[in-house]
């Protein structure tokens, strides 16, 4: 059982946890075999990404609950085993979704709807992911960058606490990103980088596992 304590990024604000190679290659490669299976009709085409929903789809008025398919189901279960929620509250959603090289995502929140601890595995590709603090509303200057995460394929990202509730969280349309910049908090965490300063980006699949507070206990089964 892993100690998520031992992988703790003391370097960023509280709390943040990077665990590279949380998964193997051959669990990588048999996770993107199954999504890619998954029919075009459940994902859903933004401009810049597309994405699914897995175990329902949240709203504010709660989530009626979906059977989450078994080859993620055992992600989620060993989630729920690490203790990265408390007792009374398991994971039971899973955000899927893929980008392209060049294709990112704007600075934001996660919301409230969500308990405030998410879980991102990544596989197929590397990211940087960039994290800022906003201006409170009497304050009138423009978000700055403040902190960057590299991301790498096959790792696991637990945010919670003040990452959760005060920094927003995005990724820029770029198709290569730059280790050389001093921003980038995590380096001497990550896997082998090979002397590499600059890693040019493949198609990225985020799986960012969370719990819905309201949910309804009735189950439907979308995926067969």
């Amino acid at each position: 059982m892993l100690n998520l304590e031992d992988y703790k990024l003391e370097c960023l604000p509280d709390t943040c946890f990077y665990i590279p190679n949380f998964i193997t290659e051959a669990e990588e490669k048999l996770l993107l075999h199954e999504i890619y299976k998954t029919p075009s009709c459940k994902w859903t085409q933004l401009s810049h990404r597309r994405l699914m929903n897995i175990g329902g789809i949240p709203m504010s008025k709660g989530m009626i609950a979906e059977t989450i398919p078994n080859y993620l189901q055992n992600y989620v279960d060993r989630i729920n085993k690490m203790n990265i929620f408390p007792q009374n509250c398991h994971a039971n959603h899973i955000l899927l979704n893929e980008y392209k090289a060049g294709e990112g995502i704007m600075s934001h929140f996660d919301g409230p709807m969500f308990f405030p601890t998410i879980s991102t595995l990544s596989i197929g590709s590397h990211c940087i992911l960039e994290f800022n603090k906003p201006p409170k509303q009497d304050e009138k200057y423009e978000i700055v960058k403040e902190l960057k995460v590299l991301v790498e394929p096959r790792s696991l990202l637990v945010l919670k606490d003040n990452m959760y509730t005060d920094y927003m969280h995005g990724i820029s349309e770029i198709k290569e990103d730059d280790l050389n910049d001093p921003l980038v908090m995590n380096l001497d965490k990550c896997d082998k980088l090979n002397d590499t300063k600059l890693l040019e980006r493949a198609t990225r699949i985020s799986l960012t596992i969370r719990h819905v507070p309201k949910t309804s206990k009735m189950k439907l089964k979308f995926f067969k």
